[in-house]
């Protein structure tokens, strides 16, 4: 013979638990959902943040695509300043990258990629002036990515 009991009676037993008990236990319990509800609201916060900075992101490829146009400046094959075009992938590149954590991404790809591609540092030193990119970051090898705000 089974002894489960229906919702409406479940329902009311926890009830009458929950009225038996010492204030001091309800008192607990409440701060403890509370607490609860908080980890959880703060978990929550915590993940959009993460999300909506990820996304934020330029992919290195495409960062690398963005500056084909500057290519052939970046070497030193043509002399002078950049091409129209490839201020304008510079430019886009700049403003894709919004927050921090896309900075400090772009920046890695672009050290590392770089000297792939025969870029010559004096060249790309050279480009955020020659391209008006506004940008403070120091354009170097040596530069420290994790520290780019």
């Amino acid at each position: 013979m089974s002894t489960a009991l229906s919702p409406a009676h479940a329902s009311f037993v926890e009830s009458v638990e929950y009225s038996t008990m010492a204030p001091s236990t309800r008192r607990a319990n409440a701060i403890l959902v509370v607490v609860m509800l908080l980890a959880a609201a703060m978990a929550a916060l915590a993940a959009d943040v993460l999300v909506a900075e990820a996304a934020a992101e330029v992919s290195c490829g495409d960062a690398v695509s963005a500056l084909i146009p500057c290519g052939s400046f970046l070497v030193g094959a043509v002399a002078g300043a950049p091409s129209e075009s490839c201020c304008r992938g510079a430019q886009g590149l700049r403003r894709t990258a919004g927050t921090p954590g896309a900075r400090r991404a772009l920046c890695r790809c672009l050290e590392q990629s770089g000297p792939s591609f025969g870029v010559l540092p004096d060249r790309a030193r050279q480009l955020p002036a020659l391209c008006k990119l506004g940008i403070s970051i120091p354009v170097s090898p040596h530069t420290d990515c994790d520290k780019i705000q």
